[in-house]
């Protein structure tokens, strides 16, 4: 899978990020301050991602910042992206089950080494819902 990932600052696991997502045979885009050729700001970096994603040019993205709210805030503006800030691997899966989210959105400063393969592990096998209600509120979420 070609997955987008973007930080605005290399603090935390936003390297390990990369790392570990190629660790399991992902290609990787990077941007921000993964990137030294482009603007490292929580908001430029974030909205590439996504838009490698609306765009067809990443099947998944993970955006970065402090936070993380300012990643998906930047990531969730890009028309066809829904970005969900997960914590833990229960919100990864239920984001990916629920949400057909499409790009992770991750604090640099609250996720641990140890967490972040937990969220990672649920987000990668996790599968959007087919149930009905399920798929009509991801559908309703293009018209909103």
């Amino acid at each position: 899978m070609r997955i987008s990932v973007a930080a605005d600052s290399l603090d935390g696991v936003a390297e390990r990020v990369v790392e570990e997502l190629r660790t399991r045979g992902h290609e990787v885009v990077t941007h921000g301050a993964l990137n030294a050729a482009e603007r490292d700001d929580w908001a430029w970096a974030c909205e590439l991602a996504a838009r490698d994603v609306s765009e067809g040019r990443a099947d998944q993205a993970v955006v970065c910042c402090w936070t993380g709210t300012g990643a998906s805030i930047a990531a969730n503006k890009v028309p066809g992206v829904r970005a969900a800030l997960c914590v833990d691997a229960y919100t990864a899966d239920g984001a990916r089950k629920w949400n057909d989210a499409n790009v992770l959105a991750l604090s640099l400063r609250l996720t641990s080494e140890v967490v972040l393969e937990e969220i990672l592990d649920a987000w990668l096998r996790g599968e959007p819902s087919v149930d009905a209600a399920d798929r009509a509120n991801i559908t309703h979420l293009d018209t909103i």
